[in-house]
């Protein structure tokens, strides 16, 4: 369930009161720059924050308000196009509530519950109007998306942190761990392509120093799920483009089950699927290509990835031709054309004798020996033939998986064929076949050899456990969701010559019934000293910087120094220590009440996920609870489909057998 946020009023006749020069204008295409617009120099995520933000014009907002922030952005001068980053500070005492599903999800439910979360928002022109409705006094429906600088500035903060439907929408918690919630691009009515809002949105995260960002993607183009079609084209998710990798499989997908999948899926033989399919479409859209690539297409993933890379080449409104005489004859051939389609045409009626059997390299090299002496060229042809096109034919080649003998077979394609106004034409006026293919052509071809292999392989004349493997590695890659990118997330190095760098973290110590539990809760924060401090003042440093950065710390004190034996407060640090290196401080929070919800973001809710497909833990997918033993499932796992509701009595299978065995009632 979505989030709800304590609503906030800006005070918008201040903001409507103000013009364009006001506000500085910054270049969208390198803001989050080193220098752009500021050095970002602080110690940690949140100092380089408050950098960025000496650059913002601060939002009037409403008492006990959210702190909000914004950048004007130009995108491009001509024609002029700006838009506007909006920073949202959101104060966990604002939040309603304190806990972050994004990071349960993810499987950083043991974070601890950070004071502040900073919203980074690139509003759509949906999102304004939808914010100027509510802000017009009951929901006026007007449409119209005209608006001036000062009406787009003045939107309340939290009603744009509750939206969907944003350009861009990331949320950083105060100790540089974030979630990047949304982008939307040119598919969806954006003015910005997906690839620059992503590149906008790593700028950000390099520059401010963000130690892990993680997404889910379930982005879609045309139909098909992004996530699954560049896996199988690049081995890794359109996001991955931006180095994110794997984070956390639903379902009880692992790293490795996922990186088996791939490999799997990617290196399934084309050979092979034309061996065995039976549906004469597929086989003809797997031939064009072929064709088109001038080198072999092995495997799916050769596919995939030429069809990809053909569809970022060719414009919208173009085409692409490409000349073939049947078979490609270039000028280092020794044999004519007219000797290599004559031994074509030999070969193709070898084959239609064989009634569309499968016969051996042997055989039809054999029959064509009658009628073509030059065994050179009967070699070369036989060769070349392999899925390829002469005439309304398909010639297929295979190697049998039995035999380990190629295998040739001859099959008619004329009704699977597009027309002449989908872009395909049979012969130039030199007798060459030509293929014209548009961009719409491609994205059909796409978009049926995904919907026909990846998701339902159809048309197999023997299903065997081999092409099994297709629809079970593309439902475990469609079952990996999360994805993560780790950045560096330290301190500049240019530093000041009489200071150097220590690293803290903290550790809590509770007692539990077993005794006393020591547990280090957070990452390591940079400090950067003065060769002259003492061990007193760092200690005060770090309660101060790790109570600023964790709600859970605001009242921390610290009882040990680990590793370390018992020092003394004025003994300057540097003595008893080298520059950069990793202390963990060690101890307990006092007199804090945080009304019995916990300190960590994972919900102490006692919830008990026990999953047949694995799952221990919630990962974001719809789940039912047993009423008996209250373990949580999959309702995809028991057998409810999406678009069936969740029953009002569920039994899981072992509750529903225990209960098959009582014994009957007199």
């Amino acid at each position: 369930m979505k989030e709800k946020i304590k609503m906030s009023n800006l005070d918008l006749s201040g903001s409507k009161k103000r013009k364009r020069n006001d506000q500085r204008v910054f270049k969208f295409k390198t803001f989050g720059e080193q220098g752009f617009p500021t050095e970002f120099i602080g110690c940690n995520f949140e100092q380089n924050v408050k950098l960025l933000l000496e650059f913002a014009q601060p939002e009037e907002n409403g008492d006990h308000a959210m702190a909000s922030w914004s950048f004007q952005l130009e995108v491009h001068r001509h024609p002029p196009m700006h838009i506007f980053l909006f920073v949202v500070e959101e104060p966990v005492e604002l939040s309603l509530s304190h806990h972050c599903k994004h990071c349960k999800y993810i499987g950083w439910g043991n974070h601890l519950i950070c004071n502040k979360k900073y919203h980074f928002l690139l509003p759509s022109k949906d999102t304004i109007a939808a914010c100027l409705r509510y802000d017009h006094q009951g929901g006026n429906n007007n449409q119209n998306t005209n608006y001036t600088d000062g009406e787009i500035r003045s939107k309340s903060s939290s009603n744009l942190i509750e939206l969907e439907g944003h350009i861009m929408h990331g949320v950083f918690h105060s100790n540089g761990f974030g979630h990047l919630l949304c982008i939307n691009g040119l598919e969806t009515g954006s003015d910005l392509p997906g690839h620059s809002i992503m590149d906008f949105w790593d700028r950000l995260c390099i520059g401010l120093r963000a130690r892990k960002v993680s997404l889910r993607d379930i982005s879609q183009k045309k139909g098909m799920d992004l996530r699954l079609l560049n896996t199988v084209a690049y081995g890794e998710p359109w996001f991955g483009h931006w180095g994110y990798r794997f984070g956390r499989g639903s379902f009880g997908v692992i790293q490795e089950t996922y990186q088996s999948a791939i490999n799997g899926i990617q290196n399934m033989p084309l050979a092979l699927l034309a061996h065995h399919i039976n549906n004469y479409e597929i086989l003809t859209v797997l031939s064009r290509y072929q064709m088109l690539s001038g080198h072999s297409l092995v495997t799916l993933c050769d596919a995939f990835h030429f069809m990809l890379e053909l569809k970022s080449r060719i414009p919208k409104e173009s085409n692409l031709s490409s000349c073939y005489p049947g078979l490609l004859v270039d000028n280092t051939c020794r044999w004519s054309p007219k000797r290599v389609e004559m031994a074509i045409r030999v070969v193709v009626e070898a084959l239609k004798r064989a009634d569309s059997r499968w016969i051996s390299r042997q055989e039809v090299r054999d029959a064509a020996r009658a009628y073509i002496g030059d065994t050179g060229l009967l070699d070369f042809v036989l060769k070349s033939l392999g899925n390829h096109i002469v005439g309304k034919y398909l010639v297929r080649r295979c190697l049998n998986p039995v035999t380990k003998v190629l295998e040739y077979c001859l099959e008619d394609i004329s009704k699977a064929f597009p027309k002449h106004d989908q872009g395909f034409s049979v012969n130039d006026s030199k007798g060459n076949q030509q293929y014209k293919i548009t961009w719409v052509q491609l994205m059909k071809d796409i978009y049926f050899l995904y919907k026909n292999i990846l998701k339902e392989l159809k048309g197999m004349s023997n299903y065997t456990s081999i092409f099994a493997t297709i629809p079970t590695a593309s439902r475990i890659i469609l079952d990996t969701k999360y994805f993560l990118k780790e950045y560096k997330g330290e301190a500049d190095s240019r530093i000041e010559v009489d200071k150097s760098k220590i690293y803290c973290a903290i550790m809590l110590v509770t007692k539990n019934g077993f005794g006393v539990e020591e547990k280090v809760m957070t990452p390591f924060e940079c400090f950067i000293l003065r060769k002259d401090v003492t061990f007193d003042e760092l200690k005060i440093e770090v309660v101060r910087t790790f109570g600023n950065i964790y709600w859970g710390l605001r009242n921390f004190a610290i009882r040990s120094i680990n590793n370390l034996s018992p020092i003394i407060g004025t003994e300057l640090v540097f003595n008893v220590m080298k520059p950069g290196n990793k202390i963990v401080l060690g101890g307990i929070m006092s007199n804090i009440d945080h009304n019995n919800i916990g300190i960590s973001e994972g919900i102490k809710d006692n919830i008990v996920v026990d999953c047949l497909c694995g799952a221990k833990d919630e990962d974001g997918e719809r789940m039912v609870c047993c009423d008996i033993c209250e373990v949580w499932q999959h309702t995809r796992c028991v057998n409810i489909p999406n678009q069936e509701a969740i029953p009002d009595i569920f039994l899981c299978s072992e509750c529903e057998q225990d209960i098959l065995q009582f014994p009957s009632l007199p």
